[in-house]
């Protein structure tokens, strides 16, 4: 695999707080066994894995305050390259609480801090001027307050003037609007789908249908994951299924992220459909093999990868209607 470079942006970026206690209970004094602190973040999370795999990245987006200070501290721990931009509120902080008696985990997500109009004006000020240009560029996750409902479709219009590919990774609303500025690709799970397509997606033959509509959308590439059930990926031309090994899932954090990693990292060095959907999903499914907060192993990837069964679905599902 030819070496590339992955640039990434985080929004909305967080410093997630795991907290592990033993028999949650409501209104009542717990103490927990266990706490980890993480740089967390859909593209924060692409970056660290693609430099797990050995690839070039840097990752973008906006820090403020003593939570800031701490993920940066995080990602240069394992050498993971950023360039943040600052901003005077402090970024959000998330609690994770996992409950190891009943099996249960519990999120307290915050919104995140507004951020000023000069705050992104320095932010896309910075992106113009990235040089040498990435391969590609990944952009994921949730949009904090001030921050307009169209910025992806921004950042894809001027990464495309610039001929950088995009891969989009959001929900409904940021999808969306997204997704009108044609990103190369998009990866959405069963359940934003359906919320973007206003239509439940019951089984394969749904999904499918539902990745060759985003193509003609403006998509070069629409893929869909299916959690246990791997990834449906289509183009103008193809669809193509990945299904992994089965595993003794351990953790689902990160996985969709590890998923969109090994995408990114196959298609920027223009290869195979097919083999960027098995490194994909194998990466997602060697993230489900850790606990906690971990993301994809690089000797769980090349072990997992002749695991993954590939298959050209093209001739066996009808033309999709334009």
């Amino acid at each position: 695999m030819p070496y590339v470079v992955i640039a990434t942006i985080t929004l909305n970026p967080s410093l997630d707080r795991y907290i592990t206690v033993e028999g949650f209970e409501v209104n009542k004094v717990n103490r927990w066994t266990n706490t980890k602190v993480y740089a967390g973040g859909k593209g924060i999370d692409v970056s660290r894995v693609v430099h797990e795999m050995g690839e070039g990245t840097i990752a973008y987006g906006f820090l403020g305050g003593p939570a800031g200070t701490d993920i940066e501290i995080l990602l240069d721990e394992v050498g993971v390259p950023f360039s943040f931009t600052p901003i005077r509120g402090e970024t959000r902080t998330n609690f994770i609480i996992t409950d190891s008696k009943n099996h249960t985990q519990t999120r307290i997500d915050a919104p995140g801090p507004r951020i000023g109009r000069r705050e992104l004006e320095r932010f896309r000020s910075k992106l113009e001027r990235v040089h040498p240009a990435p391969d590609m560029v990944v952009c994921g996750g949730s949009v904090p307050p001030g921050v307009p409902v169209n910025v992806y479709y921004t950042i894809i219009k001027e990464a495309r003037s610039f001929g950088i590919r995009t891969i989009l990774d959001t929900d409904s609303p940021w999808l969306a609007e997204g997704i009108k500025a044609g990103p190369f690709l998009v990866k959405p799970n069963v359940e934003e789908a359906e919320s973007l397509l206003k239509r439940p997606l019951p089984d394969e033959a749904a999904i499918i249908s539902a990745a060759r509509e985003l193509v003609t959308m403006g998509v070069e590439i629409a893929v869909i994951s299916r959690g246990k059930d791997g990834i449906i990926a289509a183009t103008r031309e193809r669809v193509i299924k990945a299904v992994p090994p089965p595993v003794k899932v351990r953790s689902t954090v990160g996985a969709g992220d590890c998923t969109i990693a090994g995408l990114a990292l196959k298609l920027a060095g223009d290869e195979p459909l097919e083999e960027a959907c098995r490194l994909a999903v194998a990466m997602g499914t060697a993230a489900v093999l850790g606990t906690g907060t971990e993301l994809a192993h690089r000797e769980d990837v090349e072990r997992l990868l002749p695991e993954v069964v590939v298959e050209d679905l093209t001739g066996k599902v009808a033309a999709p209607s334009v």
